[in-house]
């Protein structure tokens, strides 16, 4: 008697986690690159929040870059019977073939952040415009730096199309600019580790430079280390590029003359709820694949007007 009580109660207490997994509308699966990154802990962590928030559940794994990784999270998510994934691709090329295997698998992929090289197989790529971002953060850049100076840039990751859409739009402003000198330029894959090994290897070849322009957050985090380290920040411009929480920190110590920030938290939220729409509709709620969200500039004019994560408030 004590025993079948006891089962009674286990299945009653079990009942409202058994009716909400009945009500859940399916899986989405949410892969994104590395989520000790705050960028993309928070891509993450909004689509997670906006797909429990339209009645799905939903898991955020992550690829770190390697592509083999991202074909086994897909398989999984394939394996799981997901009604859509938000990927955020980990090379653009050799993410095409994890993307074609879920489309296969007949599971409608929403892309985020980074693009890949194949138009028509994802339903959406939705991504900053950072061809738009590169262009105001290299002309807030110019107008910090005084139009004139040598300066070292460090650069992405060479396997995600942004690195280079970036690196483009500085050189396309920059070099408007005879009295500019680039001295050097280094890959630093969006590491901030990386970005202070790099930056300390070009200021003792280039020990006068005068500014430093970054591809990403990150990396200029690590730049500044090293120019902190070697007595050399001072005086010295720093851009950078996502606007991340320790970036905004910066701007505001004045050690980063200013961050761009991309809308990770915008379009993060409108891939799910495009997914959504196609899942319950069969349509697109966008016509377009690729979608571009433009970046705002952030530096010391309106640096407190940062309500969060990748968020400014414009209204004041």
């Amino acid at each position: 008697m004590k025993l079948t009580r006891r089962l009674i109660l286990a299945s009653v207490a079990a009942l409202p986690l058994m009716a909400q997994a009945a009500m859940a509308d399916g899986l989405i699966s949410i892969i994104v690159n590395d989520p000790s990154n705050p960028y993309w802990f928070t891509e993450g962590e909004v689509a997670k929040a906006t797909a429990e928030e339209l009645g799905y559940d939903a898991n955020v794994a992550a690829h770190k870059g390697d592509t083999n990784t991202e074909s086994n999270l897909v398989d999984t998510a394939i394996t799981n019977q997901a009604k859509a994934i938000i990927l955020d691709p980990a090379n653009a090329d050799g993410s095409v073939g994890a993307v074609k295997k879920a489309v296969d698998a007949g599971i409608p992929v929403f892309i985020v952040n980074a693009e890949i090289n194949q138009s028509g197989l994802a339903k959406a790529q939705l991504v900053s415009n950072n061809a738009q971002g590169a262009a105001l953060g290299a002309m807030a850049w110019v107008e910090a730096i005084g139009g004139e100076g040598s300066y070292v840039e460090l650069f992405g990751a060479p396997s995600d199309n942004n690195a280079q859409t970036r690196s483009n739009g500085f050189e396309t402003v920059l070099t408007q600019y005879p009295d500019l000198e680039k001295k050097a330029q280094e890959v630093a894959n969006w590491d901030r580790t990386q970005g202070y090994s790099k930056m300390q290897s070009m200021l003792q070849a280039n020990p006068d430079i005068s500014g430093v322009i970054s591809g990403n957050d990150e990396m200029a985090l690590g730049a500044i280390a090293a120019l902190k380290e070697a007595g050399k920040l001072d005086g010295m411009i720093v851009g950078g590029f996502d606007g991340s929480p320790d970036a905004v920190d910066a701007v505001k110590a004045g050690e980063l003359t200013y961050t761009v920030l991309q809308p990770v938290a915008i379009f993060a939220e409108e891939a799910v709820r495009q997914a959504d729409h196609f899942i319950n509709t069969g349509e697109l709620k966008v016509a377009e694949e690729k979608q571009l969200f433009d970046c705002l500039l952030i530096d010391e004019s309106n640096v407190d007007n940062y309500t969060g994560p990748f968020t400014l408030d414009q209204s004041s």
